[in-house]
């Protein structure tokens, strides 16, 4: 069995009936579970109102750094992310690429995020963009050693990756390890330990080959997990086994479905 350990199902151009389909489609090629992820605290609820009707996907809360305009104070972020319902808070992060102007205002939110993960004892949910230094910095000195999370969509260094993982923390692949032009990353992805490893989509963008060019969707992190596992010599079963099992030890408020 496998998971979608970072998906948005609420940004799928899909209405209510659609979706089921689509996390009927994902149950189908053994996906047993997903985790929606909030971009915006503003935008939970109706994230809520989407989602909340399955009982194979969790939710998580938090402000993207790429969504400046929906950051929120941190009591409003403590909050949301005390809700019984949120098993993380995120995703957050920093990203460089796309808007290094707003960096103070990413800074800000981080740390904020960082503060409540502390607080409420969830994982953190990081987005990562041309920001090693930072992530890295802001990370050692604001958690607390108990405070863990994932690093996802991962695209960066082998080195930072090392240095996430000294911390406790995972590593999410997503569909585009599958790209040509992702020889660095495959490289990278090779030597990730496995009881470290975590597979997504990042649905309903970053669809892995043969998929390109469409909505991704949650039962398309199959083919994530192929290819991986044939990039590192082991079997399909080996991977699905191995991240299932990590997404349920990181996001530990999330139960495992009875077999």
């Amino acid at each position: 069995m496998f998971v979608d350990s970072h998906c948005h199902l609420d940004r799928l151009k899909k209405s209510d009936e659609e979706l089921v389909d689509t996390v009927a489609a994902a149950k189908k090629r053994k996906v047993e579970h997903m985790l929606c992820v909030a971009v915006s605290v503003k935008e939970f609820n109706d994230m809520k109102a989407k989602v909340s009707k399955f009982d194979n996907v969790s939710m998580s809360c938090g402000v993207h750094p790429l969504h400046n305009e929906d950051v929120c104070s941190y009591d409003e972020l403590l909050a949301s992310v005390k809700q019984d319902d949120v098993v993380a808070v995120g995703e957050t992060g920093l990203d460089y690429f796309y808007s290094a102007e707003t960096e103070d205002i990413q800074k800000q939110s981080f740390i904020d995020h960082i503060k409540a993960a502390n607080v409420v004892r969830k994982p953190l949910i990081i987005h990562t963009r041309n920001a090693h230094k930072d992530t890295i910095e802001l990370l050692k000195e604001h958690r607390e050693s108990s405070t863990i999370g994932v690093l996802h969509c991962f695209t960066e260094s082998l080195e930072m990756a090392r240095e996430a993982i000294e911390m406790g923390f995972y590593i999410s692949i997503s569909g585009i390890v599958t790209f040509a032009s992702a020889k660095d990353l495959q490289e990278t992805v090779k030597q990730i330990p496995l009881d470290r490893l975590l597979i997504e989509t990042d649905s309903p963008w970053l669809a892995p080959v043969p998929h390109r060019g469409k909505e991704n969707e949650p039962a398309n992190v199959v083919d994530v997990a192929y290819f991986i596992a044939e990039l590192r010599g082991i079997s399909v079963t080996e991977l699905a086994e191995a991240t299932t099992a990590n997404f349920y030890k990181l996001f530990s408020m999330v139960s495992k479905p009875n077999v």
